[in-house]
C-alpha cells in the first residue's frame, strides 16, 4: 500500500474545513453560518446522487424542492425561503427560526435532465435583522446586499462554486469521500473572453444595443476575430464555462419578454454576485444587476454578465441609444 498517497488525500481542503477557517476570520461568528451552508451542501449532495440515478424530471423538480426546504428549514438557521418552485415564501415556524434568508432555484434547467445536459441548483443567502418578525421585505433586498451566493452543477462532475463576499471558489464532491474537495481556489474570470452566450431563437425580438452587439461578435469591425458561439440553455452550465473561460452570457429583454425571461432573486442576483466577486460584471440594460430592488418574489430582468470588457462594451451601446 502507499501510505504516503493516503496521507496526501487526507490533508485535502475540503468545504467544511475551508468555510472553518473563514469563519477563524470573525472572532464573533458563532458558526450559524457555517452551519447553514453545511446544510445547503448535503442538499446538493443528495441531489447530484438523484440526478445520477436518472428520474425522470417531474419527479426530481418535487424532490429537489423538498430537499431543500426540508434541509434548510432543518438547520434551524433560516427565517424565509423563497424557492422558483414555490408561489410564496416559506416562513419558518419560531422554534426552528434563525437569522438568514435563503432564495435559491432547487433545480435550474431542469428541463434538460432527460438529455444528459448539466443543470444545477442556484442560491443566494441574506442576513435579516433579528430585531422584528421576518416579513416579504426582508427578503426584496438587492444583490449587493447578499452575504453569500453559489451553485452547485450537476454534470460530469459535481461542482459547488461559492463566494462568501472575498473572491470565488470552486469545489469537485469526490465520490468515493462523499467530500466536496477545493479544486478551483480564486476563481478569477479572464478580463476579456472568444465567447459569446446567447439564444439567438429570439433574435427578431431583440432591441437595437443588444443586435449590434451580437452582430458585433460575429463580425467584429476593428479586424479582430469573431466571438465563438457556445449556448447550453442551462444557466448554471452557461454561467460556469463564462467564468472559467471569460466571455459574456446574456439573456436580454425581448419583445416577447419585455423584463426579459431569468429570475431577479435565485438567477440573476446569485450569477451576478459570482460575477463581480470574479473581477466581471452584471448589467441589465439599464443599470448594475446588483443594484436592482426588486418589488415582487418572481421579478424578472434582463441580464448581461461576464468578463468586465465585454459587458463594457453592452454598456457602451446602451448608453449610445439614451
Amino acid at each position: 500500500m502507499d501510505h504516503s498517497a493516503d496521507a496526501q488525500r487526507t490533508d485535502l481542503m475540503t468545504i467544511t474545513r475551508f468555510v472553518l477557517n473563514q469563519q477563524s476570520n470573525h472572532p464573533e461568528s458563532r458558526g450559524d453560518f457555517s452551519i447553514l451552508l453545511s446544510h445547503i451542501v448535503l442538499g446538493c449532495k443528495f441531489l447530484c446522487s438523484a440526478v445520477n440515478k436518472g428520474e425522470e424530471q417531474k419527479k426530481l423538480d418535487v424532490l429537489s424542492n423538498d430537499v431543500f426546504i426540508k434541509a434548510l428549514v432543518s438547520s434551524g438557521r433560516t427565517c424565509i425561503l423563497v424557492s422558483e418552485e414555490d408561489e410564496e415564501a416559506t416562513f419558518v415556524e419560531a422554534s426552528k427560526r434563525g437569522k438568514y434568508c435563503v432564495v435559491f432555484d432547487p433545480l435550474d434547467g431542469s428541463s434538460n435532465i432527460d438529455c444528459g445536459v448539466s443543470i444545477g441548483t442556484i442560491f443566494g443567502i441574506y442576513l435579516i435583522k433579528e430585531d422584528h418578525e421576518p416579513t416579504i421585505e426582508d427578503v426584496l433586498q438587492p444583490g449587493k446586499n447578499m452575504l453569500a451566493a453559489g451553485y452547485c452543477m450537476y454534470g460530469s462532475s459535481c461542482t459547488l462554486v461559492l463566494s462568501t463576499g472575498s473572491g470565488v471558489n470552486g469545489f469537485t464532491l469526490d465520490p468515493s469521500l462523499g467530500e466536496f474537495i477545493l479544486t478551483h481556489p480564486d476563481i478569477k474570470i479572464p478580463k476579456k473572453g472568444k465567447i459569446y452566450s446567447v439564444n439567438e431563437g429570439n433574435a427578431k425580438n431583440w432591441d437595437d444595443p443588444t443586435t449590434k452587439y451580437v452582430e458585433n461578435c460575429k463580425y467584429p469591425r476593428d479586424g479582430s476575430s469573431p466571438k465563438s458561439l457556445r449556448y447550453i440553455g442551462s444557466m448554471v452550465a452557461d454561467v460556469h464555462r463564462t467564468l472559467l473561460y471569460g466571455g459574456i452570457f446574456l439573456y436580454p429583454a425581448d419583445k416577447k419578454s419585455p423584463n426579459g425571461k431569468l429570475r431577479v432573486l435565485y438567477e440573476v442576483f446569485p450569477m451576478s454576485f459570482l460575477m463581480e466577486q470574479a473581477g466581471g460584471q452584471a448589467f441589465t440594460g439599464n443599470q448594475r444587476a446588483l443594484d436592482l430592488v426588486p418589488k415582487k418574489l418572481h421579478e424578472r430582468s434582463p441580464i448581461f454578465l461576464g468578463s468586465y470588457e465585454d459587458v463594457e462594451e453592452i454598456k457602451a451601446l446602451y448608453a449610445a441609444e439614451e
